[in-house]
């Protein structure tokens, strides 16, 4: 077994297909299947099914496929580790869109500031795709602000946040001192997407008082969800970081919660079998050092 053997395995798993598989790796369609029935006989277990002329993994096969991920990307970071003299390299980081819009600017700019040879690539997403994206090894960590559910990935609080109610200067929330929590039963939500780490925040929020709530509007940014609260098209419950200047520009009202409060961690999240170059050390520490100096 070789790790072109995991290479051409990795391939037909993307696919589920022997012909694409073998156009990708420009190989013949009997030269890899015959390396999978190598890994096969090596492993002495099925890694497909074949039914009908189509593929699907076996449990065998998931469990080699995950471990080959590592094995494949290891593999590279070892190279990449050798061949550099230096503090040189990359990192691909994923982030949730909340910590994407209000921490990792500056946190990213003040990195590259003192870390001149380190590349920083970022992908943003919501926390469910993030989570995906390091399962299949296509992100290095990555910075979430919603709940990870797979027990393969380890997860680092480094920031707290607070959720706070929003409403346009024309609602009627905007005279209030502060809300009854069975009015939120009456109003529109303007809400983000399923998969989003501030939906999930609200929602168990909501689920733990046994309150109901409407949803008029789902959407994947907060710029988007901002600007239809301003217009007046409902009300939402959005990162307190997200809304600072549109609450201190008079747009936007922020408004308490009789008896609720919406809070969550920022969290650091990465593979638990992720080798950690030196730069990926370095950029999780330099993150808990940034957000020790933001209030």
């Amino acid at each position: 077994m070789t790790l072109r053997h995991l290479e051409i395995f990795v391939t037909v798993c993307d696919t589920m297909n022997m012909t694409k598989s073998a156009e990708s790796l420009y190989m013949s369609q009997s030269a890899v299947s015959q390396a999978i029935a190598e890994l096969e006989k090596f492993y002495d277990v099925r890694l497909f099914e074949r039914l009908s002329r189509k593929l699907y993994l076996t449990q065998a096969g998931e469990k080699l496929l995950g471990y080959s991920r590592h094995m494949i990307r290891m593999n590279a970071d070892i190279e990449n580790e050798m061949k550099s003299l230096r503090e040189s390299g990359s990192i691909r980081l994923g982030a949730s869109v909340t910590v994407g819009a209000t921490v990792l600017p500056k946190l990213v700019s003040e990195f590259r500031r003192t870390n001149l040879y380190t590349d920083v690539e970022v992908f943003e997403d919501n926390t469910y795709h993030i989570q995906k994206r390091l399962l299949m090894d296509k992100a290095d960590i990555g910075l979430v602000e919603g709940e990870i559910t797979s027990p393969d990935i380890l997860c680092i609080p480094f920031m707290d946040d607070e959720l706070v109610l929003i409403c346009g200067n024309c609602h009627r929330f905007a005279g209030l001192c502060e809300i009854n929590p069975l009015e939120l039963e009456k109003e529109n939500f303007i809400i983000r997407e399923q998969g989003s780490g501030t939906r999930k925040t609200f929602e168990d929020a909501m689920k733990a008082h046994q309150l109901s709530w409407k949803a008029s509007w789902t959407c994947n940014n907060a710029d988007t969800i901002k600007a239809a609260v301003i217009a007046g098209l409902g009300v939402s419950v959005i990162s307190r970081r997200a809304v600072e200047k549109e609450a201190e520009s008079g747009e936007l009202v922020i408004k308490p919660v009789e008896g609720i409060r919406f809070f969550r961690q920022f969290k650091i999240a990465y593979h638990k079998n992720k080798y950690l170059t030196g730069q990926i050390k370095s950029f999780i520490d330099f993150v808990h050092q940034f957000c020790t100096n933001i209030v």
